[in-house]
C-alpha cells in the first residue's frame, strides 16, 4: 500500500491539518488525532469525491490497483510509504462445523491454496508496482517519501492509538503484544541479514 494520493504534497505535520482524507482503521484515527478530518467512503465514489473536492485525498491500496481507478487522472501526488499498513491481508471464513468435517487432506488442500494465493498476490505486486510508477511518471504523478520527521511522528501517534485502542480491548491487546514480541524477534534478523537499499 501507499500513503495515498493527495491533491497537494505532505511536507509537514501541519499539512495534515484540516485535510478532508478517505482512511481506513487505525490509520484514520491517527490522522484525526493530527487534525485530519477523515471520512470513510466505497472505493467506488473516491474517483468522483477526488473529482469534485469533496475530499482532498484517499488512501487505497498499491499502486498497481489505485491505476485502475484512475486516481492519478485526479490528483497528482502518490506519497509512500504505506506507513499505515505495509501489507494487505485476505481472509478465507469457513464455517467451523463443515471445517470440523472435512478431512486432512481437504484442510491441507486449503491451506495450501491459501499460502499459494497470498504468494502469488504478493509477487505480482511487487512486479507490477515498478512498472506502474514508472508510467505515473510520465503522467505528471509526483510519487514522493513523507519526509523522515513526518514519519517518525505518525509512528510515534500510532504508538497512542495502538496502546489506546489496546486498553479497551483484551483480544486487542493479546494480538498487539504478540506482534511487539515478533517485531523486536525479527529486528535481530532484519539489522542483519540484507544488503542495505542505498547500496
Amino acid at each position: 500500500e501507499t500513503a495515498g494520493w493527495y491533491s497537494e504534497p505532505i511536507e509537514t505535520l501541519e499539512d495534515y491539518k484540516g485535510l478532508k482524507i478517505r482512511f481506513a482503521g487505525l490509520g484514520g484515527k491517527v490522522l484525526e488525532k493530527l487534525g485530519a478530518s477523515v471520512t470513510m467512503m466505497p472505493g467506488g465514489e473516491l474517483y468522483q469525491a477526488l473529482e469534485k473536492g469533496t475530499i482532498d485525498a484517499t488512501e487505497f491500496s498499491m499502486p498497481a490497483i489505485d491505476q485502475i481507478l484512475g486516481f492519478n487522472q485526479v490528483v497528482k501526488y502518490n506519497l509512500f510509504p504505506g506507513w499505515h499498513q505495509q501489507f494487505t491481508a485476505q481472509y478465507m471464513l469457513i464455517n467451523k462445523d463443515e471445517w470440523a468435517r472435512a478431512t486432512e487432506a481437504q484442510k491441507a488442500l486449503v491451506e495450501a491454496s491459501c499460502t499459494a494465493a497470498t504468494t502469488r498476490g504478493l509477487a505480482e505486486g511487487e512486479y507490477k508496482n515498478g512498472k506502474v510508477l514508472a508510467e505515473f511518471q510520465d503522467k505528471g504523478v509526483q510519487a514522493d517519501q513523507i519526509p523522515r520527521d513526518v514519519l517518525l511522528k505518525l509512528r510515534e501517534v500510532t504508538e497512542e492509538v495502538l496502546e489506546e485502542e489496546a486498553s479497551k480491548d483484551a483480544d486487542f491487546k493479546r494480538v498487539y503484544e504478540s506482534q511487539q514480541e515478533f517485531m523486536e524477534s525479527y529486528k535481530v534478523w532484519d539489522t542483519r541479514a540484507y544488503v542495505p537499499a542505498d547500496l
